[in-house]
């Protein structure tokens, strides 16, 4: 009978949690469907042109799935813009070049086999002729995902940290004596996230120096320019989590946000190629912070990009951080009395 008790309450308490119903019956189906769609959408199909055929090679070469560029200089334009991944020159009939935009290894095969259906006989003499834009032939795939898991991995404690921080802060008193006090909401906000963001940097900096200088994760730009990334989502992260831990009761709720607003954004970083996923779902990845800083981590730590070629990512980041520090406001007024 008191086992029967104990039950009953345990399925009460459950069912008057709807939060904690949901993630525990919507939160594995949306996941699950997210990875159906990466993985069941269609195979990529690589941007490969060929550049100055000779009229005497067109009838020779099925070139109905391959762009027509005029000049390599043009081809190289547009690798270098995300519009090519790759080109077969003829400038030398006798012996054709291959460049290859080359920060993604398995977009780098799809290029290899594609130009390959041009000359089935001679795979092995045109691996000799290859010319990477960025990476190299011997790119391996920690390379190549390292800066998507490095910014996942900043983006995921520095979210949960924060959240639970401020979480505390709440459940204590603490910010409730604060409300109470003359400070202005804004003021409070943004100490919180100074207070916090120092603590950010250190542990940003940290990460970034050992995937960088202690796994040996591919490293073409300025160390710098990651920390400014790693900084920058960092604080999107921090600000995120303060938002979010303010609709949280106990650090379980806070917790169950991670499957929501957290994972969901590992599909759409980079780590898959996007351009094969469903265009209905693809949107996805322009909303989320993730997107945005994987893509400049890449720049900087595979194509070894400036700091002013950052700018737009950057941009965006430090956007994000802004708008969630508005929300931040709105959403800590309910707790001043009036």
């Amino acid at each position: 009978m008191r086992i029967r008790g104990f039950v009953i309450r345990i399925l009460q308490q459950l069912l008057r949690d709807k939060r904690t119903l949901a993630l525990m019956f919507l939160a594995p189906l949306l996941i699950l469907s997210m990875l159906s769609l990466v993985f069941n959408s269609d195979d990529y199909d690589a941007k490969v042109a060929i550049v100055d055929l000779p009229q005497q090679l067109e009838a020779k070469f099925d070139t109905k799935d391959f762009q027509s560029y005029a000049s390599p200089d043009k081809a190289m334009k547009d690798i270098k813009n995300g519009e090519l991944d790759g080109y077969i020159s003829f400038e030398d009939p006798t012996s054709p070049s291959i460049v290859i935009e080359g920060s993604d290894p398995t977009v780098n095969g799809t290029v290899m086999k594609k130009i390959q259906t041009l000359f089935p006989s001679n795979s092995q003499k045109l691996s000799d002729q290859i010319e990477f834009v960025y990476g190299s032939g011997d790119m391996e795939m920690f390379d190549s995902f390292g800066p998507v898991l490095l910014g996942f991995f900043v983006f995921f404690f520095v979210f949960l940290i924060s959240g639970v921080s401020f979480l505390r802060e709440r459940t204590t008193g603490t910010l409730e004596r604060l409300l109470a006090s003359p400070i202005k909401i804004w003021e409070m906000v943004v100490s919180y996230v100074l207070g916090f963001g120092i603590v950010t940097l250190l542990q940003a900096s940290l990460i970034s120096w050992y995937a960088i200088y202690v796994l040996d994760m591919m490293m073409e730009g300025s160390f710098f320019n990651v920390l400014i990334i790693i900084v920058s989502l960092s604080f999107t992260a921090l600000t995120l989590g303060i938002l979010l831990s303010a609709f949280a009761k106990n650090e379980l709720q806070m917790m169950q946000f991670i499957p929501i607003v957290v994972v969901p954004q590992i599909f759409f970083s980079g780590l898959f190629n996007l351009d094969a996923i469903s265009e209905w779902l693809s949107w996805i990845g322009p909303i989320t912070p993730l997107y945005y800083a994987a893509d400049a981590l890449r720049d900087v730590m595979i194509r070894g990009f400036a700091f002013e070629d950052l700018l737009f990512n950057l941009s965006v980041l430090i956007g994000f951080s802004l708008l969630f520090i508005v929300l931040n406001v709105a959403a800590l007024r309910k707790y001043r009395k009036i």
